[in-house]
């Protein structure tokens, strides 16, 4: 009678679960390095009455002006002519999204106006601005 050979054992390859678990390294580490990026300089203004913002739209760029009348996003300070090309770039390519707009207590009047004036420029037309509900003690 013919002997029957036997198969090897199946084998799981480790090089596909090591790919996966890099992806995930990378997908966590770029993630909480975008929630951590507000310029802790930025002083917000007091705003008790004003509604909370929900942050429901993963759109949402998030735009900083600091007491200097600076722009920044995710800690990249830009001039307003490369904010203009940005904000262009992406309404381009993505439509229409939302901006808030997280200006200093100290901020002058023109300089969240000259970003605002960038945005109604492009189409942009879903602005928003930042405050604080209640004062730190």
């Amino acid at each position: 009678m013919a002997r029957k050979e036997k198969s090897p054992p199946a084998a799981v390859g480790m090089t596909p679960m090591i790919d996966v678990v890099f992806q995930l390294m990378i997908f966590f580490i770029v993630t909480i390095k975008l929630s951590q990026d507000i310029n802790p300089d930025v002083r917000l203004e007091l705003t008790k009455h004003g509604p909370l913002f929900k942050g429901d739209d993963p759109r949402t760029i998030v735009v900083e002006i600091d007491r200097r009348g600076y722009l920044s996003s995710h800690g990249a300070y830009m001039s307003k002519e490369t904010f203009r090309r940005i904000m262009k770039n992406r309404y381009n390519r993505m439509g229409t999204f939302p901006v808030l707009i997280r200006g200093d207590r100290r901020t002058r009047h023109q300089d969240v106006r000259a970003v605002m004036d960038i945005c109604t420029e492009i189409g942009i037309w879903r602005i928003s601005f930042a405050g604080i509900k209640e004062k730190k003690t």
